[in-house]
């Protein structure tokens, strides 16, 4: 994720979740939508689609994907080259190829054209879908405890499974063509997508309430079907060795899904103790924090980094441990460490910064702000990132840049009239026509705008 269009900070790493609700007229069956941040996860989906965003000649770096934390198989665009998908997918995707064809597939529909309609249709709908949807999925954090942020939807409709991102039968055969040509066009075989229409095809005898999203909203024909099993046999890529870099990646990326979102005992029976695979441990180790045996948990992943040193994710992993049982500067030096060896990765940076804004240590409060700003750099609409720059400059009694960083931190959330009140008093403290004081302006402006269309 390159950027955010408001302030999605769920997070593994720092133990948040967004939950979003999206109305239906029943409200007793009101549907959450959470979404979830995880660097290593969003680094494997990246490695996923990148390659198929350039092939269709979209750029990747304008393309938002986001994780979606739900045990159903769906995966959807939105206008503005959003991409949302389902843990659940993820989780049930047995290879990695059934996730690049889904991919493949959405990114058929961007490249067509097919979400401009939704356009259309999300501006006649309620202001509180429009803003959720399209401008980013709105985050509500308006306290300073990184715990939960919830933004409600309050319409007329479910958006995700009463229509609004349903498809024609020809969209959907054109983003079959267009998944096939992409898939082809940088080596891989349609044999994954076709394997995802299979194992839909098994639902499509359940009743419309018990189906997966994904069969709802992308109508599933045997013509479809028949089609792209004829394009896995006419693909010269049908039978080339799969890439053992993705299929490794794939088990790690379900094996940290799982290990956070199952039940540990589904956890230990998907990967009991005597499966000694990298996946298996590291599912277990994740599964012991979960279940607060802090002790065990440490010892599995400290087992993993001895024979891993060089794997960022491990460290992070061992940082939050420690950080999310109060052990502060036991956490520090492994997310230095996780930062260290992957320094371009934004989520790892503002786990980073926060363990030291934790810490309450002023020699560390300059570089929370370094690492704070590299975040922003990448993502400037981070809503909680801006919060914590927020904390650092305040420790430092910069008034001021405390404000301006506030107005930040609304603007992206969306909210304009607080967005404004802290652009305000932002210039009435910096110096006028300094960098500062000429931002506060830029945002005091933009926040009279979002005021206006709210």
């Amino acid at each position: 994720m390159r950027k955010l269009k408001a302030s999605l900070v769920a997070t593994f790493s720092a133990a948040l979740l967004l939950t979003l609700v999206a109305a239906s007229p029943d409200p007793g069956h009101a549907k959450p939508l959470r979404l979830i941040r995880d660097a290593e996860v969003e680094s494997i989906i990246r490695a996923y689609a990148t390659p198929l965003f350039q092939a269709a000649g979209l750029s990747a770096q304008a393309i938002d994907v986001y994780l979606v934390n739900d045990s159903d198989l769906n995966a959807f665009v939105l206008p503005g080259l959003d991409m949302f998908i389902h843990t659940g997918l993820l989780i049930r995707a047995e290879t990695p190829f059934q996730v690049i064809g889904v991919i493949a597939h959405e990114t058929g529909h961007l490249a067509a054209g097919h979400t401009a309609t939704r356009g259309d249709r999300l501006r006649r709908a309620n202001r509180g879908v429009i803003v959720s949807y399209v401008l980013g999925l709105a985050a509500a954090i308006a306290s300073g405890r990184p715990e939960f942020g919830m933004a409600v939807i309050s319409g007329g409709q479910d958006i995700a499974l009463k229509g609004l991102l349903s498809y024609t039968r020809a969209q959907e055969s054109a983003a079959d063509q267009a998944a096939v040509r992409l898939l082809n066009g940088t080596g891989q075989s349609p044999r994954g997508l076709l394997e995802f229409l299979r194992i839909l095809g098994d639902q499509e005898v359940l009743l419309s309430s018990n189906q997966d999203p994904y069969l709802r909203s992308h109508p599933l024909t045997q013509e479809r079907i028949s089609f792209l099993r004829e394009q896995v046999r006419l693909s010269p890529y049908d039978a080339a060795q799969a890439d053992p870099g993705l299929v490794a990646l794939h088990a790690r990326l379900r094996a940290k899904l799982i290990g956070f979102l199952e039940p540990r005992d589904r956890v230990l029976r998907r990967y009991p103790p005597e499966d000694r695979s990298l996946p298996a441990r590291y599912a277990r180790a994740i599964a012991r924090y979960r279940d607060a045996d802090l002790d065990a948990a440490l010892s599995q992943i400290g087992a993993l980094i001895a024979e891993y040193p060089d794997d960022p994710y491990f460290h992070e992993l061992k940082g939050q441990m420690l950080f999310e049982n109060g052990r502060i500067a036991e956490a520090l030096p492994a997310y230095e460490t996780a930062v260290g060896l992957l320094p371009g990765a934004p989520q790892l940076r503002l786990g980073l910064a926060q363990v030291q804004l934790e810490a309450n240590d002023p020699n560390l409060n300059a570089k929370a702000l370094g690492h704070l700003a590299e975040v922003l750099r990448q993502e400037p609409d981070n809503s909680f990132a801006w919060r914590l720059t927020a904390i650092a400059h305040g420790r430092s009694g910069d008034v001021g840049m405390t404000a301006l960083a506030l107005a930040e931190s609304a603007l992206a959330r969306g909210q304009g009239k607080e967005a404004r009140q802290q652009a305000v008093r932002a210039q009435k403290i910096l110096a006028e026509n300094s960098a500062g004081w000429l931002r506060a302006s830029d945002v005091e402006q933009a926040a009279v705008r979002m005021a206006r269309r709210q």
